[in-house]
């Protein structure tokens, strides 16, 4: 797929110049399908002008529900691949390693230390994430535009190799890598968010090459650790999106687009970004989940302040007066 070029002869059109975008933005709304509340949000959220993409979780229990809507409402759709929470799609998993005593995955932190002690089996992790892009199929009808990774386990050691192997395999062109600039002034965080976040920079950075090798592109740009939850206000938002804004094509972060669009010194593109978020009306207890029931960050009211947040006409206006056109990675 050739990257998002616009000609300087496509500048016009019916004899008048067209204001071109500074910036292609995917503002993309993950755990889709996670409960129906959730799911409701979301489109909510995207009817608004909030956000020009999701992200399914296949495994979660409204999976079907938000396919569904998705389908109604004309809303782009990529893969939230899940290793770390709820049940798995696989049913050849029975006394994996990717599984706890009780059937289920490790949790955000416990996949990463089963990880780290050498004990997950990459040949379970590959059945797993395949199995997840046939389920997609069979709810959406086609092959993901895009493929992230839940609690962004698709950079982890050895998964990000198993990672794009099934991507490249299937043919799914772009995914997520979590570098944001400008996360090291974000110091309203508290300490063990960036302490995470460092570390899933770090394993972002590593992952670079893995990516590159398969022939899998992704934004230029990447936001949305700083921003989540409590921590998405406008001026907040403001600030991520000014680093964006500031990117030059010679120093986003080391994207493949760029460097295919480098010879192309008569043409006019746009910086490519990607802003991570997770609105929608709060879960209700019991209800939602992945198999286990819906987490406190789902049953949160910070989901319904990111909702709110995002389709604050402050923000849409912003987008529109800096040049930043909402996209969805099918634009690219």
């Amino acid at each position: 797929m050739a990257p998002f070029v616009v000609n300087k002869r496509e500048q016009q059109q019916g004899g008048e110049k067209m204001p071109q975008p500074k910036v292609k933005l995917v503002v993309t709304g993950d755990d889709f399908g996670y409960c129906e509340r959730r799911n409701q949000g979301i489109v909510d959220c995207f009817k608004a002008g909030g956000i020009s993409n999701v992200s399914l979780l296949v495994n979660a229990v409204s999976a079907e529900h938000a396919a569904d809507l998705a389908k109604r409402n004309h809303i782009p759709i990529g893969l939230h691949a899940n290793l770390s929470e709820g049940l798995p799609v696989s049913q050849d998993l029975r006394g994996s390693t990717l599984l706890n005593k009780e059937g289920f995955f490790h949790g955000k932190m416990g996949f990463r230390e089963v990880l780290q002690c050498g004990q997950l089996k990459m040949s379970e992790v590959e059945a797993e994430l395949r199995a997840q892009v046939n389920r997609f199929c069979e709810l959406v009808g086609q092959v993901p535009y895009h493929m992230d990774g839940h609690q962004h386990v698709h950079v982890l050691p050895e998964v990000r190799e198993v990672f794009a192997q099934v991507l490249s395999d299937f043919g799914i062109t772009y995914t997520r890598v979590p570098i944001e600039p400008g996360l090291k002034f974000g110091t309203f965080l508290p300490s063990h968010l960036r302490v995470f976040n460092a570390q899933v920079e770090k394993d972002a950075l590593e992952s670079i090459e893995v990516f590159h090798r398969y022939g899998i592109r992704w934004p230029d740009i990447y936001l949305g650790l700083s921003t989540m939850g409590k921590n998405m206000s406008v001026p907040n938002l403001k600030c991520a999106l000014g680093f964006t804004l500031e990117a030059s094509l010679e120093d986003a972060v080391n994207s493949p687009l760029i460097q295919c669009n480098d010879a192309a010194t008569d043409s006019y593109r746009p910086v490519t970004a990607e802003l991570m978020v997770h609105p929608g009306y709060p879960s209700q207890p019991h209800q939602g989940g992945c198999g286990e029931g819906p987490d406190d960050f789902s049953q949160s009211a910070d989901r319904l302040h990111e909702l709110n947040t995002l389709r604050d006409p402050f923000v849409l206006n912003y987008y529109r007066q800096r040049g930043i056109h909402l996209c969805a990675f099918k634009d690219f």
